[in-house]
């Protein structure tokens, strides 16, 4: 690359906003690239790499958030000194261990033939997405992980019972899809956005590896034909194999060259870094140098290493060998090796043998990745980087299927699906908690004033927001492909501030105690605090108003009118915390009181003094419930009508606020 034209390219790319950011989390080492798409090809601009310094990922699975998150950052920080930008959005890809698939199909017939727009091919694959969701949840039933959907290919489209590459503007009566989806234990892919998040990047797209891989090293233009890529990593070996036109199967073997590198150390007593190595080493010393961990440095022939390593080596050719004739019925037309693991001595060999194909049908990555990428300054004709050159192609040239996208505040949201989703779950899932649906009233601050109770009210919350394609809505709404979501987080209302200034009378401050010291009159009161104002035959004859200061609301609460009233709440199952018990209500008309039975039991509460209306949301704070730590999902009604937070209230109401145990498993 050039530089003058490089730098031009990469500045109007920033001006557009299109650069794509990949970076593949592997088991050893973790390959960031960026590249822009023009004339529907990726340019790769940079690629860096870092290898893990201690083995923070097993089997392709984040075990140590802060060490890859910290590795993750050096990649960033050093590509974004090379192009002078910053990355702020990040494409990556979950592995495929505990990788789980499920293939469905779903068919629409219309009364007349009409154009299949985008529409109408979302409808289709969000149909064949769901049903593959309600087999993969009969299959799990019993299955205490909870898994997501983190991706899907669709196999095969029909258009009036003939097969066809893409329905897009084609007329017909009936259409249908058969699709492949993938699930992966939560843990895997919660993991990978955490990770993502202690890097200050968000997660832009998602997909597999070997989906990824494939897109890389297969392309469209030859997926007619019967092939199978298996993507070697440290951890584990990705496999995806196309026939037909179309992606059929995903599968992946937990052994890979992790296993060869632990057979060299303790045959050898070396240290990871030094097997590792030593692994490659193979393919082109005939002697081979190390020193062990005891300091003691050695010299072994290549033949005595390849030994060594014999049963290891021919366990993961095996493991790969039987993982694609499991999923493919019999060997393929041919076979992709890529990752690091293919650059083993002998894979080519090792794997065509049990495979019984001929050796010049299996091949070593790369030679295809041109179709999709080029790049003026790398060399991209490299095995290690079929998955992070996935990983941008999918994303840059729109190959992630994403027609089960939920938009949350004009953001495609972050979506990980197990079954039907609510609102509630998508807030969840993308950094809300149950706090924000709730406003709470700012605390109170209660003092004793020449004797008498006065209670000074903090100011009341501003209730959540929350709609779904325009219509204010539930948190128990489920979300269907392509809703629109806003939502506005409630907010806190201001505690009560109060000062002695703001409740002495004038001409009084120099006779002015707080539990039984002169104190400075910009003193803050706190509840508990007993006022002393006056002298016993000038104490004021009147009540001082209950304001938050700087307001001047009218007195809410007068002391001469009913006998006290008492209220209860009714204990409920599932209770966390002990419920809030309501400010006692003495001596008010009935006026002043709004009156509601919560699970079963008056409950009064003086109305709000700027006089807006209550909503269920306060009433929660009343029924005890943690919302912090549910046992079960939160159910909300009112007057025997399923409900939600920011509904208003009216007195008289009958408001039920329990937990129901969730059998269907955690969301």
């Amino acid at each position: 690359m050039k530089i003058n034209e490089g730098r031009t390219s990469i500045q109007t790319s920033r001006a557009q906003n299109d650069l794509v950011f990949a970076l593949d989390i592997g088991t050893r080492s973790i390959i960031g690239l960026v590249g822009v798409v023009r004339d529907e090809k990726l340019h790769v601009l940079a690629i860096d790499e870092e290898e893990h310094v201690r083995r923070a990922m097993i089997d392709g699975q984040i075990e140590d958030i802060e060490q890859v998150a910290k590795v993750a950052r050096h990649v960033k920080e050093r590509l974004e000194k090379k192009l002078e930008c910053n990355l702020t959005n990040v494409c990556v890809a979950a592995a495929g261990r505990a990788l789980k698939t499920q293939k469905a199909f779903c068919e629409m017939e219309f009364d007349k033939p009409q154009r299949v727009d985008e529409e109408i091919i979302g409808r289709l694959e969000a149909g064949a997405i769901e049903r593959a969701e309600e087999a993969f949840a009969q299959e799990m039933d019993q299955e205490e992980r909870q898994f997501f959907l983190v991706g899907y290919t669709v196999t095969q489209y029909l258009l009036d019972n003939y097969p066809i590459s893409d329905l897009l503007d084609h007329q017909g009566k009936k259409v249908s899809a058969d699709v492949i989806a993938t699930f992966l234990p939560s843990e895997v892919v919660e993991s990978l956005y955490t990770t993502m998040s202690k890097v200050g990047l968000e997660v832009a797209s998602l997909t597999l590896e070997p989906i990824a891989a494939i897109n890389a090293a297969i392309p469209e233009n030859i997926r007619l034909l019967n092939l199978a890529l298996v993507d070697i990593g440290a951890g584990t070996s990705d496999i995806a194999i196309s026939r037909d036109g179309s992606i059929v199967g995903y599968t992946m073997a937990t052994v890979a060259g992790d296993e060869i590198t632990e057979a060299l150390m303790k045959n050898y007593l070396v240290d990871f870094q030094t097997a590792e190595r030593m692994k490659m080493d193979i393919r082109d010393q005939e002697e081979i140098e190390f020193t062990d961990i005891l300091g003691l440095p050695h010299t072994v022939s290549n033949d005595e290493v390849r030994v060594c390593i014999d049963g290891s080596f021919k366990t993961l050719c095996k493991e790969i060998s039987e993982k694609i004739l499991s999923v493919n019925g019999t060997a393929p037309s041919a076979v992709f090796l890529a990752g690091g693991g293919s650059k083993l001595a002998d894979m080519r060999e090792c794997v065509a043998k049990y495979l019984e194909m001929d050796l010049n049908r299996v091949a070593i990555a790369g030679n295809n990745f041109s179709v999709n990428a080029v790049s003026e300054e790398y060399d991209l004709n490299n095995p290690e980087y079929a998955t992070p050159l996935g990983i941008a192609i999918s994303a840059g040239l729109n190959m992630i299927n994403d027609s089960c996208h939920v938009m949350l505040n004009g953001k495609r949201s972050k979506l990980f699906r197990s079954g039907s989703l609510t609102v509630m779950d998508i807030l969840m899932m993308n950094g809300y908690r149950s706090q924000d649906l709730l406003a709470r009233s700012g605390r109170n601050i209660v003092i004793q004033l020449n004797g008498k109770r006065k209670i000074y009210h903090g100011t009341p919350g501003i209730p959540s927001k929350l709609e779904v394609n325009g219509e204010e809505t539930k948190v128990s709404y489920i979300v269907h492909a392509g809703d629109q979501i806003h939502f506005t987080p409630a907010s806190d209302g201001e505690n009560a501030k109060i000062t002695l200034a703001d409740i002495v009378e004038p001409g009084y401050e120099s006779r002015t105690s707080v539990n039984g010291k002169m104190v400075p009159l910009d003193t803050l009161l706190k509840t508990g605090d007993v006022v002393i104002t006056g002298k016993g035959e000038d104490l004021p004859e009147r009540e001082t108003p209950v304001i938050p200061k700087k307001t001047e609301p009218k007195e809410k609460v007068r002391q001469e009118e009913k006998p006290e009233v008492k209220t209860a709440v009714k204990p409920i199952k599932n209770v966390k915390e002990k419920p809030k018990d309501p400010e006692p209500v003495k001596h008010v008309k009935s006026s002043q009181v709004c009156k509601f039975v919560l699970n079963g039991e008056p409950l009064l509460l003086l109305k709000k003094e700027d006089r807006s209306p209550y909503f269920l949301m306060d009433l929660v704070e009343y029924s005890g419930i943690d919302l912090k730590n549910p046992d079960g999902v939160l159910q909300l009604r009112v007057n025997g009508q399923e409900s939600y937070f920011q509904q208003e209230l009216k007195s008289g109401d009958k408001i039920d606020i329990y937990l129901q145990k969730n059998n269907m498993g955690d969301k």
